[in-house]
């Protein structure tokens, strides 16, 4: 994979002083007769999409006091009903949990980003490419270390390899995160089997999202994948000493008192109609729009920073494909994603100016 420019940073070795450099907690007291191995990139950062949101939205809400530009942010609000007009836009109806106050909102354009509630949105909706669609929750829990005396050891994100049998999202992994201004390390994760679509839904999420339209979708998907509920059952009944034993595949000298567990969100892998076998379960994200593009719904995992970029530029392109042929578009997506519309795969030279802007704008260099 050096071979090719796209991998030329990576590094590999098998050497334990090396390795230990890179990684001493993971290394530490390891027995010496093991052998080891591992790829690297030094460079990396994790994005803290919670920060990043928060700016994102006061940008909005200032430039809405300076210019009246028309942005609004309704929180402790449900959206209870979504009904298409015959002029192709949308009345949205909004209710305040606090003062249960009724709002209607028209709209030219919906996106429904509501992660676990997404599904139940676009049910609502009533769009045929919604049809089929459905859902299967999972909770994901992870091990956590606040310990300075072991933080101190690791400042990288670790992935290891998934159990034989186990679904792609539990690939083990020891992160260093930074927690309310403080370091920490988190292991896992470690899935269980929920019902709810989200940590405040409700336990009749799962029941009430089966449909008319995709109860075959549903049951084959079930059929095709009992290995998996058999692995989330083995995960949920799981002691905590025995997650640390998992840890010490990782970390040979984790101390069980060290690390407690701590409840992540939760994921709703897509479900859908599959012509070979009437369902099948994906564990990635897709987008579903209406043939109109008046509404689009990111369903599945939530896109982490490799593909969140990504999945919103299929959105506008699915969804806005008449500005998208204008100029005026163009140069703009374009001064967004200076990459757009070029491929980083065949264009060495571009993908080098890409990656040290990248790296300079997060201060990696």
């Amino acid at each position: 994979m050096k071979q090719h420019h796209l991998f030329k940073d990576m590094e590999f070795s098998d050497n334990v002083a090396t390795l230990t450099s890179w990684m001493p907690l993971i290394m530490q007291n390891r027995d010496p007769n093991q052998k080891v191995a591992a790829t690297r990139v030094s460079y990396g950062s994790d994005v803290d999409f919670g920060a990043l949101t928060r700016n994102m939205v006061k940008h909005l809400e200032v430039k809405h006091q300076q210019t009246q530009n028309n942005f609004n942010l309704a929180l402790n609000t449900e959206v209870t009903s979504l009904k298409q007009l015959s002029n192709g836009r949308w009345r949205v109806r909004l209710k305040d949990l606090s003062s249960k106050k009724i709002t209607l909102v028209d709209a030219g354009f919906i996106f429904l980003g509501a992660g676990g509630g997404a599904l139940k949105l676009l049910q609502k909706s009533g769009i045929p490419e919604s049809h089929g669609y459905g859902g299967f929750p999972v909770s994901g829990q992870w091990l956590v270390c606040n310990n300075p005396a072991v933080t101190q050891y690791h400042n990288s994100k670790v992935y290891g390899k998934a159990a034989l049998g186990a679904p792609p999202m539990s690939v083990p992994h020891l992160d260093t995160r930074i927690i309310n201004g403080k370091p920490a390390l988190l292991f896992g994760p470690y899935a269980g089997f929920t019902t709810k679509f989200l940590n405040k839904g409700s336990y009749l999420d799962l029941f009430k999202s089966v449909k008319p339209n995709n109860l075959k979708s549903m049951l084959s998907a079930g059929r095709h994948n009992i290995d998996l509920t058999r692995y989330l059952i083995g995960e949920a009944i799981q002691t905590h000493t025995s997650r640390v034993t998992t840890l010490r595949q990782f970390y040979p000298q984790a101390v069980e008192t060290d690390w407690h567990l701590e409840n992540a969100g939760k994921r709703v892998q897509i479900i859908k109609k599959c012509d070979e076998k009437g369902g099948k379960l994906e564990f990635g994200t897709e987008i579903v729009a209406a043939q109109n593009g008046s509404i689009a719904a990111l369903l599945g995992a939530s896109p982490g920073a490799s593909v969140a970029v990504q999945a919103m530029i299929n959105v506008i392109e699915r969804c806005f494909s008449t500005q998208m042929s204008s100029t005026a578009w163009q140069q703009k997506m374009k001064a967004l994603v200076p990459s757009y519309g070029e491929s980083l795969i065949d264009n060495a030279a571009l993908l080098k100016n890409i990656r040290q802007r990248t790296l300079s704008t997060l201060k990696l260099l």
